[in-house]
């Protein structure tokens, strides 16, 4: 007895799976992960343990990572628990027993420093997205930063607690302009198009899977589009065969794209005419996202 499972989003293999899949799915053996924490500012999620293999997505400070194997050359093969992806990444960006984080990172990127004090040398660099345990507070010179577990300070007002909302979740996707895009990449210092419309929708909320394919299938509700495209308003979602983007209003894309090579906006009818003459592309869906 087995299902045909996406590969991506099940911690299914021919010779370990998790133990939850057990009846459904042939594999040599079963187990139960473990959770560990990201404990790097930007960690790879690979398809395979190998360093020459480019990114399907990557893992965020603070995020959750199920590990069910780790393997003697380092390298742990999970499930990060934000979106369900599954994929190897390095076992020494982990670390098992840490505290569960409480707030987000809300600018697009924060320094966390060794300890309250913005002259310090910077530990590294967190993006939008990124999860912290704050465990006090602490003001320097009429700033303000939040202290981590582990003595370690970021500066408060870009932090937001895990449930904070925001209003327009479309703001936060125009926040990322001029960002590089990146193949798999899912940070403030270089993206791509499902990453961008993920990390703004969060921001307002609204749980988005990872790949432009999950989106297409899942993102919000399906427009009908037999009969042409219906009239847009901003936050509504453009799809191509492997592309997404965001409607800023009725008539302009927001996207991670590689003809710029950036996170920019342009006509919607220009990037459709484009798309259709490199790739022979037409939209194959709009959807909207409703707020309750």
């Amino acid at each position: 007895m087995s299902e045909t499972l996406d590969k991506r989003l099940h911690p299914v293999r021919p010779d370990l799976a998790a133990r939850s899949y057990q009846g459904r799915v042939d594999a040599a053996r079963f187990v139960d992960g473990t959770k560990k924490r990201v404990t790097r500012s930007i960690a790879p999620i690979r398809p395979e343990p190998r360093t020459d293999r480019s990114i399907d997505t990557q893992a965020l400070f603070g995020e959750t990572f199920t590990v069910y194997e780790e393997t003697a050359e380092g390298w742990a093969w999970g499930q990060l628990e934000t979106d369900g992806y599954v994929g190897f990444m390095p076992s020494d960006a982990l670390v098992a027993d840490s505290p569960a984080p409480t707030h987000r990172v809300a600018a697009l990127r924060s320094y966390r420093y060794p300890y309250a004090e913005l002259k310090s040398p910077p530990l590294d660099l967190l993006s939008m997205g990124s999860l912290v345990a704050v465990a006090g507070y602490e003001t320097t010179r009429g700033l303000d930063y939040a202290l981590l577990a582990d003595g370690s300070a970021i500066v408060a007002k870009h932090l937001v607690p895990l449930d904070h909302r925001v209003g327009d979740w479309v703001s936060v996707a125009e926040s990322f302009a001029g960002t590089p895009y990146l193949w798999g990449g899912r940070s403030s210092l270089g993206l791509d198009c499902s990453a961008i419309l993920q990390l703004a929708a969060q921001a307002g909320g609204v749980k988005i899977m990872r790949d432009s394919y999950m989106q297409e299938e899942t993102a919000g509700e399906a427009l009908d589009i037999s009969a042409g495209l219906p009239d847009l308003k901003r936050g509504d979602l453009v799809f191509w065969k492997g592309h997404i983007g965001i409607m800023r209003d009725a008539e302009t894309l927001l996207h991670a794209n590689g003809f710029t090579m950036m996170v920019s906006s342009e006509p919607l009818a220009g990037a459709i005419a484009r798309i259709r003459e490199k790739d022979g592309t037409p939209v194959t869906a709009v959807r909207r996202i409703r707020h309750s």
